[in-house]
């Protein structure tokens, strides 16, 4: 698990209408303090986000938020982490949160949680990072996203490798293992003129 020293949790600033969605969030933040490492998050006190927070303070973990100063003007920042930085706009906290991790794992989510690992996986692809992408899904939740992710591949937008830019795993024990031998895959050439082929 060398290496994993924070890692960045991307999830809903909503509960979810299913109780295994926050029991999830409360598993993963206490299995990271337990684990010494650093929660890295959005820095919000509300939905998942402050569930994930709270379940590492609670057991005496880390927790850094990186949140924009609109949404503190919103009064949905969390006031108990360790440390908060806030910052001006959606595009400095994605980027800082991605400089303060090591890997980065989404949970349950809507369209904010959709884009920060989508934006994260393309970084990967792209080659901007090399650090693991896992999705933790014991709950189902995102079958219809990994099967898109599989029709991507059969339909020819995307390559086996990328797919594999994405760890999915049900069990956040397992996960982080997965995460801790991640190789990121080697790619020639990223993106190439097919036709000229």
């Amino acid at each position: 698990m060398s290496g994993l020293q924070r890692i960045c949790v991307f999830c809903g600033s909503r509960l979810g209408n299913r109780p295994e969605y926050r029991a999830l969030a409360e598993q993963l933040g206490g299995l990271l303090a337990e684990r010494g490492i650093e929660l890295v998050y959005g820095g919000g006190r509300v939905g998942l986000m402050g569930v994930v927070a709270d379940a590492v303070l609670a057991a005496g973990g880390t927790a850094v938020g990186v949140i924009p100063r609109v949404m503190l003007d919103w009064e949905v920042g969390h006031e108990g982490l360790t440390r908060l930085e806030i910052v001006e706009s959606m595009h400095v906290r994605k980027a800082r949160m991605a400089e303060l991790a090591d890997g980065f794992i989404a949970l349950p989510g809507g369209l904010g949680t959709f884009e920060e690992l989508f934006e994260i996986l393309t970084w990967a692809q792209l080659g901007f990072h090399a650090k693991p992408v896992g999705l933790l899904d014991a709950t189902g939740y995102y079958a219809p996203l990994v099967q898109m992710l599989e029709h991507g591949v059969e339909e020819g937008f995307m390559k086996p490798e990328n797919r594999g830019l994405l760890l999915t795993e049900d069990n956040p024990c397992t996960l982080l293992r997965a995460m801790g031998q991640y190789h990121p895959p080697a790619v020639a050439q990223r993106i190439r003129d097919e036709r000229q082929l």
